[in-house]
């Protein structure tokens, strides 16, 4: 663990991952694939592929996708309307939000941080699943892979959410869970710390040039202090 107890009291805000950090999508993302699939007369990807190419943004996921399963590049833009589709019809439905985040989300924001989410999904997709997991009220605002000119792990995104925020990136922390999100915090000047149970590109997460490593959102709090007027 690298976070000194100065760097954590300096901290006034969070950066919030979305799938694999607070939800478990790889359900969502099964389904709304497999159903693309069926519709274009191609065979599914499995599961333990979904799970180890999330995180980079739809656009990336269904372009490893279709070359997984020896589709044609120009089968693209058939394809992601047909993911979008679907997608937007099983957002959620078969999901679920992971052990501590509820706890977590509630003692970060008790301790006076303000949350943001910042996500590699598109918009569309990100904000009807916080709001149909009952997230969507901790956060003063959602971002999209969509939202700025560039994803994670490139530290643009990051940037421009601390000075939404108007915070300096060193009073921001990222929790995230994977490599992407590590490198875009390192990149921006954030702490990061990650999640065990996410989608690191089917790496092991304790590998990540991380401040800290947790299996649950809420065991992060206790090295926050007591929540704001105790």
């Amino acid at each position: 663990m690298r976070l000194p107890e100065a760097t954590l009291r300096a901290l006034r805000a969070a950066i919030v991952d979305l799938d694999g950090t607070l939800v478990d999508t790889v359900g969502d993302f099964e389904v709304a694939l497999g159903a693309m699939a069926a519709d274009l007369g191609l065979a599914a990807v499995p599961r333990a592929f979904i799970q180890k190419t999330v995180g980079k943004g739809s656009e990336h996921l269904i372009t490893r996708a279709l070359a997984e399963v020896g589709a044609p590049a120009s089968l693209y833009d058939r394809a992601w309307a047909r993911y979008q589709h679907h997608y937007l019809q099983v957002n959620g439905r078969h999901s679920e939000v992971f052990p501590g985040v509820r706890e977590g989300l509630a003692g970060l924001a008790g301790r006076g941080l303000r949350l943001v989410c910042l996500t590699n999904k598109p918009g569309a997709f990100a904000r009807p699943l916080l709001e149909a997991k009952g997230l969507a009220p901790f956060f003063e605002h959602v971002f999209g892979g969509d939202a700025f000119a560039r994803k994670k792990p490139d530290p643009l995104p990051l940037l421009e959410a601390c000075r939404v925020l108007g915070a300096e990136p060193q009073r921001v922390l990222m929790v995230g869970d994977s490599s992407n999100d590590a490198a875009a915090a390192r990149a921006a000047g954030c702490p990061v710390v990650l999640m065990s149970h996410g989608y690191n590109h089917g790496e092991p997460v304790r590998d990540v040039d991380a401040d800290a490593v947790f299996d649950r959102l809420d065991e992060l709090l206790p090295l926050l202090g007591p929540v704001a007027g105790r």
